[in-house]
């Protein structure tokens, strides 16, 4: 997981405000299926947002280190249950400041 600077998450955070979820975590928690649609949207779109749908914050946040430990992403945002994703490929697709 890259550790991103103030100014690239003000940046990114920027970017997300308009995207809608592309990923659910439903009742079922983090499964093998859901954790593999993540990392596919984490290569198709670098930045991504995915709702969390757990009643418990302490859930809601060991899910989301899950997430970013599994795939190497690195979490930009969270605002209640909605996480806002980030992972450089290897072709960038986003411009970030440095």
């Amino acid at each position: 997981m890259n550790t991103l600077s103030n100014k690239q998450i003000r940046h990114l955070r920027s970017l997300a405000h308009e995207l809608k979820p592309v990923v659910i975590i439903g009742d079922k928690g983090l499964t093998p299926s859901v954790l593999e649609e993540i990392k596919s949207a984490l290569d198709t779109h670098e930045l991504i947002k995915v709702k969390v749908r757990a009643d418990e914050r302490d859930e809601r946040e060991q899910m989301i280190a899950s997430i970013t430990q599994k795939t190497g992403a690195s979490k930009v945002q969270r605002v209640g249950h909605m996480v806002t994703l980030f992972k450089r490929n290897k072709e960038a697709k986003i411009a970030i400041p440095k």
